[in-house]
C-alpha cells in the first residue's frame, strides 16, 4: 500500500479516480471519452453546472456569488485580483504569512499600493500574527488561509467590513465556516478539490468597486462571468474530475465530517509529534495546520534516516518543500486513517531507533 502524503497534485479519494478513468473510456454511456466531448454541448456543460453548484452547496454561498473554474493556478490570480480590483492609486491590505503570501504581494505591488498588515518573517513564518491593524480605507484584505509550506493556518479571521480574499488552495472543503464573510475565494484544485489543471474562484460580484485600468478579457472576472466560465476551451477533465471530488465530500457527510476527519488526523499526528523528542514541530500549536504538518529532527542527520525509512515504508511527498527543508506531510480530505497510523507508528520506532545511538 502506498500512503501518499504529497502536498499537490495529492491524494485523491479511490472512487474518484475510479469515476475518472471509466469517464475516460466512454463518458456517461456517450460512446466518448470526456477527453473528447466538445466543451460547448449538453455534455460538458451539465458538469459545468453540477461543479458551479456543489461549490456553492458545500459552502453555503449566497446564490448571488459567481463560480468561474479558470486557467492558469492560484499564482495567476495573484496578479489577476489587484488588476481586477486595486486601481493605481488605490491601496489593498496583505497578510504576509509564508511563501504564497509574498508571491501575492509581490504581484499585487505591481497594480497599486500595498499595506501589509502583519509579517510573520521574524519567525520564518511559524505562527500567524494577532496583533495588526487594518486599514478601514482600502480596496481588499488579502489572507492565505493555510500556509502549506510553512505548516500555518488560520483559525480566527480578521473581522473587517472591507471586501475579505483568501487563498484557500490547501484547505478548501476541509471545515465548516461561514463562507459568505468572504468576497473572493480561489484554490488551486490539486489539493482537495480534485486533479492539476484548473482553478476555481468563487467571487461576491457586488463585492468590488469599479477600476478605471483596462483588463485584458482574458484577465477580467467580469467577462469569465458573462461567458459563464468558457470564454475559451475550459480545462474539461480537471473540471471532471473536481466535480467528482465535490460530489464525494456531499455523500460523505460534507464539509462537517470532513473537519471531523481533519482534526482527528491531525491530532494523531502532533501528539505523536509533541511525546517523541527525536522530532521537533515547528509551528506555534494555537496556528497549527490540520492539513500541512511541518517538523524537523532534533539531529539534522536523523532527517535524511527518516526519509529513507519513510520510502521503505512506502510513504511518498514527506519532505519538506524545496526552499524550506525539513519534513512535511499533507492531511487532505482523502487521506485515510490507515496511512495516518502507519505514520504515527513510523515515528515512534524512528524515535526509539535515533535516541539509542
Amino acid at each position: 500500500m502506498m500512503h501518499n502524503f504529497n502536498s499537490g497534485p495529492s491524494i485523491l479519494p479511490a472512487s474518484v479516480l475510479q469515476q475518472a478513468a471509466a469517464g475516460i473510456q466512454n463518458f456517461n454511456n456517450s460512446g466518448l471519452s470526456i477527453l473528447e466531448i466538445g466543451h460547448r454541448t449538453p455534455l460538458f456543460e451539465e458538469v459545468l453546472h453540477t461543479a458551479q453548484t456543489l461549490v456553492k452547496r458545500l459552502l453555503n454561498l449566497p446564490q448571488h456569488y459567481e463560480v468561474l473554474f479558470l486557467h492558469g493556478g492560484a499564482t495567476t490570480q495573484f496578479l489577476q485580483i489587484p488588476m481586477n480590483f486595486l486601481d493605481t492609486h488605490a491601496t489593498a491590505v496583505y497578510f504576509n504569512n509564508g511563501i504564497w503570501g509574498k508571491k501575492a504581494i509581490e504581484q499585487a505591488q505591481a497594480f497599486g499600493n500595498v499595506y501589509v498588515a502583519a509579517d510573520g518573517s521574524d519567525k520564518k513564518h511559524a505562527y500567524i500574527p494577532k496583533n495588526y491593524t487594518l486599514s478601514k480605507q482600502a480596496a481588499y484584505v488579502h489572507i492565505t488561509s493555510n500556509n502549506t509550506v510553512e505548516g500555518t493556518q488560520w483559525h480566527q479571521f480578521p473581522d473587517t467590513d472591507l471586501p475579505l480574499v483568501a487563498d484557500m488552495s490547501s484547505d478548501i472543503f476541509s471545515r465548516q465556516l461561514d463562507y459568505s464573510k468572504f468576497s473572493l475565494i480561489y484554490c488551486g484544485a490539486q489539493k482537495n478539490m480534485g486533479a492539476a489543471g484548473v482553478t476555481m474562484v468563487a467571487i461576491d460580484p457586488q463585492a468590488f468597486p469599479t477600476i478605471s485600468r483596462p483588463i485584458p478579457a482574458m484577465l477580467h472576472y467580469q467577462t469569465h462571468i458573462n461567458n459563464g466560465s468558457m470564454l475559451n476551451t475550459p480545462p474539461v477533465f480537471a473540471v471532471y474530475v473536481a466535480m467528482l471530488t465535490m460530489q464525494w465530500i456531499q455523500q460523505e457527510g460534507g464539509l462537517a465530517v470532513m473537519e471531523q476527519r481533519a482534526i482527528e488526523r491531525s491530532t494523531k499526528v502532533y501528539q505523536a509529534l509533541d511525546a517523541l523528542p527525536a522530532f521537533i514541530p515547528t509551528v506555534a500549536k494555537e496556528d497549527r495546520s490540520h492539513m500541512n504538518i511541518v517538523f524537523t529532527t532534533q539531529n539534522p542527520a536523523w532527517e535524511e534516516l527518516f526519509l529513507q525509512r519513510c520510502k521503505q515504508e512506502n510513504m511518498v511527498g514527506v519532505k519538506g518543500y524545496r526552499t524550506v527543508g525539513g519534513c512535511r506531510v499533507s492531511l487532505y480530505n482523502a487521506i485515510d486513517m490507515q496511512s495516518v497510523d502507519a505514520l504515527v507508528n513510523l515515528l515512534h520506532q524512528c524515535n526509539d531507533d535515533f535516541l539509542k545511538k
